[in-house]
């Protein structure tokens, strides 16, 4: 008797049954029903049962209850039944292979080949599937050997599962060999072959063989199209794409699984998100993978609100998220900035165990870093047991972005001693610091390294070394990378035309422009902006005005409040405020504190008082604790010699609590970096060598014609003591170090000053590098000097 109920076959007993044919009929009639209902109490409630009652399966009911425990997915049990079979032919083996039960696929073919069993298309397809599987694909040429003895070569079916492990092992050719080889090729034979090209990079190949496929009148499936998405983007035939998308229109596979991803995956990289969302809103969306793949996209074009509102969606819809999703939404919220979904998302991902996974953790420590949370992004990287070159990177990066230099740097020589494969970021990141604190030594160390660990030939790190040493101070260095990229692309002109600029050669930086115009990198809001600061610190007005204009009218770029603090500079510096200030006045937002400070620079060397004022009460508005504003009010009174309007701003500094920046400039020595203030030498452990020094320099000096300019002195003091504080300058104390400890073989001594050059510092360096013949190199904060046997590369004009 048998009971049946809520669609589940349980077995109750089996009385009244007296013939055993007529007990084996039933028997197969309700295993067949557990398969089909997938049924696996059932399935083992009647072998108990049969094992209780003595019965003796026959083969045919022994393989059906085999094929149970294989399809209801128990393995071991399929494996027990297996040995336990009196007798077992091909099928038994072919069903067996099914449940991946056994370790040693090999051996139970060895097996089934020794027992003298049937050797079909069947067996052979079945065990090349389950080599697949089992990651041991390369065993398919040993099983090739038996295929082509028996003759089964040419059976769509046995080539089809070849193909697949020929693809799987990267053997293209011999693929190929067998799909020849098949007389009445599928369109599974077809769709394997596709697949192979396609899976091993053989893009236009891939196309060529599905063109000849519908010429043979093989309509395309699911496989084919996927593949045909897949090998036209990996090309970059768009166009060819979307006709694909046209004929999967046609051909109703749109709502296939796989097509879908392949279609989201064209739009998202076309940057078209309006038809991917509509792609998207056509796909089965049950799985994560769609879902996962859309959050990703969005937050990789910048598209931040998005990405998050479809992971809210997602989880509307009782999608659970995985790591890639989790690392993609997480991604979104470091580009955005969302800092407090950012750490919502950490307690999910925490109550979810995903913190576990490397990815998602080094997202989470991206997200803190980009939100300046350093403390936290360091204490989740110390937590990560399983860190990885992304992990460091992200830390490192997080470091350098926050201008923590020497914690970017000895993380990076912790990432060294750790052995951490360094990578294009990591160099550049690094390289990056090094330009930050202008540290060339370092930064041609990390060079070398660059150069060993086969780095140096990405455009990214090259890139980051014309930076490098543009702002150290070594402009033909600079040149030498550049000209050794083989594929520039606009951030490296811009990087070589900034530096020109910086370093006052606006003559060569325009040269390059012009250069860059004729190539087939388009200039961009930055490359101009590199362009008209050379124009201002060179005083090219007619080049920089005609720049600006052509920026407009003939690249449509927008002019963004640093071009046009570059053009009030220069306007102003050639005399012409009155243009500067109306275009100020023209300017369609708000002007910055920039622009103001420009025009206020501008106007104190021009010695226009009125335009002074107006420009320091606008600056006071929108920041009244503005120190330049003050410093600068100051210095023009002084220069006035009006001690009663200086003394006036200084008590308005003091009642607002404004404090004067320090000059301070710094050189670097054997990898230790030296610091020096105006007048003060007492903490230096070479202070007698460096004051000697100086009194050397400051009587070579006096008899090679050097005459201290005074007016430096913003101060209210008599003549000798104005002599005294002007040799005592900071960048003359680094100076003077540099040629106590630096041989005579190193011609070129770089100094770096965080304020802007005085005349007097500007004078005698000039008569001080035709004494030592040295070329000395000071970088300020507007530019570089570089003063060579009395003459300094500015032209005086700075």
């Amino acid at each position: 008797m048998l009971l049946f109920r809520s669609n589940r076959c349980v077995c109750i007993g089996m009385v009244g049954i007296d013939s055993p044919m007529l007990r084996l009929s039933h028997l197969r009639r309700i295993l067949r029903r557990c398969i089909d209902q997938n049924d696996p109490i059932s399935t083992k409630a009647i072998h108990c049962d049969v094992v209780k009652r003595g019965i003796r399966l026959d083969l045919f009911a022994s393989n059906i209850l085999l094929d149970a425990y294989v399809k209801t997915g128990f393995p071991k049990d399929a494996s027990n039944l297996f040995d336990e079979m009196p007798e077992r032919n091909h099928v038994s083996y072919v069903t067996l292979s099914r449940a991946n039960a056994c370790e040693d696929p090999v051996g139970l073919y060895t097996r089934l080949h020794r027992e003298g069993h049937n050797l079909n298309p069947h067996v052979f397809s079945s065990f090349l599937k389950w080599f697949v599987r089992a990651d041991k694909a390369e065993i398919g040429w040993w099983l090739h050997s038996f295929i082509v003895k028996l003759g089964f070569t040419s059976n769509a079916f046995v080539g089809a599962a070849l193909i697949n492990a020929y693809a799987v092992c990267w053997d293209v050719d011999s693929a190929r060999s067998v799909f020849e080889g098949i007389l009445r090729k599928d369109v599974v034979a077809w769709a394997g072959i596709v697949s192979c090209y396609v899976e091993n990079g053989f893009l236009e190949d891939s196309l060529e063989l599905l063109s000849r496929m519908g010429m043979e009148g093989f309509m395309p499936n699911n496989y084919t199209f996927a593949c045909a998405l897949k090998a036209s983007i990996g090309l970059g035939a768009f166009g060819y794409a979307k006709s694909v998308h046209g004929r999967i229109l046609k051909t109703c596979y749109e709502l296939d699984p796989r097509v879908g991803i392949g279609l989201l995956q064209l739009y998202t990289q076309l940057g078209d998100m309006s038809d991917a969302l509509k792609v998207f809103s056509e796909v089965p969306k049950g799985d994560v993978v769609p879902w996962s793949l859309m959050i990703a996209r969005f937050g990789q074009n910048g598209f931040c609100d998005e990405a998050v509102d479809l992971f809210i969606r997602m989880r509307k819809a009782f999608v659970v998220p995985n790591e890639f999703t989790f690392t993609s939404i997480l991604n979104a919220c470091a580009i955005g900035k969302y800092h407090g979904l950012g750490k919502q998302l950490h307690g999910l991902v925490v109550k979810g165990g995903f913190d576990l996974d490397v990815y998602v953790s080094n997202a989470l420590i991206d997200v803190y870093a980009k939100y300046e949370k350093m403390d936290t992004a360091v204490k989740l990287f110390a937590e990560l047991s399983n860190r990885n070159e992304v992990s460091w990177n992200t830390i490192i990066v997080g470091y350098a972005n926050l201008d923590e230099a020497e914690e970017a740097l000895s993380l990076f020589r912790e990432a060294l001693r750790n052995q951490v494969s360094v990578t294009e970021v990591t160099c550049s990141s690094t390289i990056g610091v090094c330009a930050s604190l202008a540290s060339m030594e370092l930064g041609a160390q990390v060079h070398g390294l660059a150069i060993k660990t086969n780095n140096a030939e990405k455009v990214a790190v090259s890139n980051s070394l014309i930076d490098m040493y543009a702002k150290c101070g070594d402009i033909k260095d600079a040149q030498s990378v550049f000209e050794e990229i083989e594929t520039k692309d606009v951030p490296s002109w811009n990087a070589l035309i900034s530096g020109y600029s910086t370093h006052g050669l606006c003559r060569e930086a325009l040269r390059i422009f012009d250069v860059m115009k004729d190539s087939y990198c388009k200039p961009n809001a930055l490359t101009f902006l590199g362009v008209l600061s050379g124009c201002s610190n060179a005083g090219l007005i007619d080049e920089g005005v005609e720049c600006f204009e052509s920026m407009i009218r003939d690249h449509g770029i927008e002019p963004r409040l640093e071009h046009y603090t570059c053009m009030v500079r220069l306007l102003g510096r050639s005399g012409q405020l009155e243009k500067a200030m109306k275009l100020i006045e023209g300017i369609p937002y708000e002007p910055s504190v920039m622009i103001w400070r420009a025009m206020l620079s501008a106007s104190i060397d021009q010695n226009n008082v009125d335009f002074a004022r107006r420009a320091a009460e606008e600056i006071l508005k929108i920041d009244p604790m503005d120190e330049a504003t003050y410093v600068l009010l100051s210095n023009m009174y002084a220069g006035a010699k009006e001690w009663a309007n200086v003394a006036s701003v200084r008590r308005s500094m003091k009642e607002r609590g404004v404090k004067k920046e320090p000059g301070l400039s710094w050189i670097e020595h054997q990898g230790d970096v030296h610091y020096f203030s105006v007048g003060r030498l007492s903490h230096h452990p070479d202070m007698k060598l460096i004051n000697g020094m100086l009194e050397w320099l400051n009587m070579k000096a006096k008899r090679a014609g050097y005459v201290p300019d005074r007016k430096a002195v913003l101060h209210d003091m008599d003549d000798e003591e104005k002599d005294k504080r002007l040799w005592f300058h900071s960048e003359r104390l680094a100076l003077a170090f540099g040629l106590v400890r630096m041989p005579l073989s190193r011609n070129r001594i770089l100094i770096i000053k965080n304020l802007r050059i005085c005349s007097d510092c500007h004078s005698a360096m000039k008569v001080i590098s035709s004494i030592v013949k040295r070329d000395l190199v000071i970088r300020d904060m507007n530019r570089f000097h570089h003063f060579h046997d009395g003459v300094c590369s500015c032209g005086d004009y700075w």
